[in-house]
């Protein structure tokens, strides 16, 4: 894999149509590949991206719509969205209180990304091939620390 070269901070990202903007002051914490059928929803696509990061370090410019869903593992997701274009631009854990997660393609510049994993590969799009060393997770993670030590510390 190849080594994160994380670009200055801040980060900033936004909606399509551009009345929620946000900036990222703080070090991401992973970058990784949802395959679960919500995510799949949630793109319309064949995964989705998502970028772990400290509630802490995220400023937000404008107001965001929230709704709450189950997830398959049982938690409680509440996910942010653009009133005006539904954007979709981030989703938390309920019993994460501290973190919650961008989706990445709402960045300014995504093209220094590379995700650390891939998760729920169990319904994964059947096209989609995993590289062999890419760490791969068939259902939720009991943690993402292998994730984040193989995003951030890679070689």
């Amino acid at each position: 894999m190849q080594k994160i070269n994380i670009p200055d901070l801040p980060l900033t990202g936004g909606c399509q149509c551009g009345k929620i903007r946000y900036t990222l002051s703080g070090t991401p914490i992973v970058f990784y590949i949802c395959h679960c059928k919500e995510c799949q929803k949630q793109s319309s696509s064949a995964f989705g991206e998502s970028f772990k990061v400290n509630i802490a370090d995220l400023e937000i410019e404008g107001k965001v719509k929230t709704y709450q869903r189950g997830s398959a593992s049982g938690a409680i997701v509440e996910c942010d969205f653009c009133p005006n274009c539904g954007t979709r631009l981030f989703h938390r854990r309920k019993t994460n209180g501290n973190s919650l997660n961008i989706k990445a393609g709402s960045l300014d510049d995504a093209s220094w990304l590379r995700p650390a994993g891939h998760i729920w590969t169990s319904s994964k799009q059947a096209w989609i091939k995993i590289e062999g060393d890419a760490l791969s997770y068939e259902k939720q993670p009991k943690n993402y620390d292998a994730l984040i030590k193989q995003w951030l510390y890679s070689d």
